[in-house]
């Protein structure tokens, strides 16, 4: 895949479902808040649906009686508790190490664009080891806005000082397809992520539909 300016530079990938499965230590880190409240937990299965839509989305699945203020009150006590244990039962999804050696390979850099919190991502990508591999990190609180808002995409090529098209953004979630595209950046959708039941992504209007991450390896230039 190449862009107008030349050949791709840098792919920058969403974290939460596109990267890693952080689904189970956020069900978990939930279903602790819950216990302490004295309510039912939440089932894995339901939580993961809504993990890339953010904390307010899960806490709306976990809690559906309770206000938007209520869910609003307990946002930074999920958070809180699920920094205790980021990567405890969190797993790369299938192939993304392949596809991250391969990126490299190629001599071309990743990096990371996410809604997640700094403190939160950056304690992600340290438990995954990839401090000095990760070549741009931004967070959902680094800018003023998040995604959909184009901004953070475009701040990444910013400081890897390429152009937005010369970066290939690869999300699993609505937004990051809107995001890439008011960037003027290519785009892929990973069918391997999370989404809700009834969700098409595939008609999101992506540049590539990938169904596993080895696949996106067969996409990057040689």
């Amino acid at each position: 895949m190449t862009g107008g300016n030349g050949r791709l530079q840098a792919v920058l990938f969403d974290l939460d479902g596109t990267l890693v499965d952080s689904a189970p230590d956020l069900c978990d880190a939930m279903n602790r808040v819950m216990r302490r409240l004295g309510r039912a937990e939440v089932a894995e299965s339901r939580l993961r649906q809504v993990v890339s839509k953010g904390g307010r989305a899960m806490l709306a699945v976990a809690a559906p009686d309770l206000t938007e203020a209520e869910r609003e009150a307990l946002l930074p006590e999920f958070l809180q508790e699920y920094s205790k244990a980021l990567a405890e039962r969190s797993t790369l999804f299938d192939g993304i190490t392949d596809l991250l050696a391969a990126i490299e390979g190629r001599g071309l850099r990743w990096g990371i664009v996410t809604n997640k919190p700094g403190w939160l991502a950056e304690g992600v990508v340290e438990g995954f080891g990839w401090g000095r591999r990760c070549a741009v990190l931004v967070a959902g609180d680094t800018l003023p806005s998040r995604k959909p808002d184009p901004a953070t995409l475009l701040f990444a090529c910013e400081r890897l000082a390429i152009a937005p098209d010369q970066a290939l953004y690869v999300g699993d979630d609505l937004r990051d397809v809107q995001a890439a595209r008011a960037a003027g950046m290519p785009v892929a959708t990973a069918l391997w992520g999370y989404r809700e039941d009834g969700e098409d992504p595939r008609a999101w209007g992506a540049d590539l539909d990938c169904e596993t991450a080895r696949e996106l390896i067969g996409h990057l230039p040689a």
